[in-house]
């Protein structure tokens, strides 16, 4: 089995920055996809930010060049560095490990911007 937790999130004004960590435990393969989703009120889930074990990433258009998703493998833990944020980016992030078919997701970690 594996646990994801997340921490970071909170109440931050437009402009300003957050760090998110996810901390993967149990039975976690090398090979595997991290990511960050995020999901806000009546929306649905959305990908964010993935990162492979070899360190290839991708981000949604909405917030390349603003946020940066980084991994530490030895410790299995996920990062998302979110910067310049915005009122639109506040929402419910979740961290995911994708190995191959099996899917875990964290509890979620609420942001909040305010403007």
């Amino acid at each position: 089995q594996v646990q994801l937790v997340e921490s970071g999130g909170g109440l931050v004004q437009a402009g300003g920055s957050l760090s998110l960590s996810c901390a993967a435990s149990g039975r976690i393969l090398w090979f595997n996809t991290m990511a960050w989703y995020r999901q806000a009120p009546g929306k649905q889930r959305e990908l964010v930010a993935v990162i492979t074990t070899s360190g290839s990433t991708n981000y949604a258009d909405s917030v390349k060049g603003r946020f940066t998703i980084s991994r530490e493998n030895v410790e299995n833990t996920l990062y998302l560095q979110m910067n310049s944020l915005k009122p639109e980016d506040t929402a419910v992030y979740y961290c995911n490990v994708k190995m191959g078919f099996y899917d875990y997701w964290g509890q979620g970690t609420q942001v909040t911007v305010s403007s």
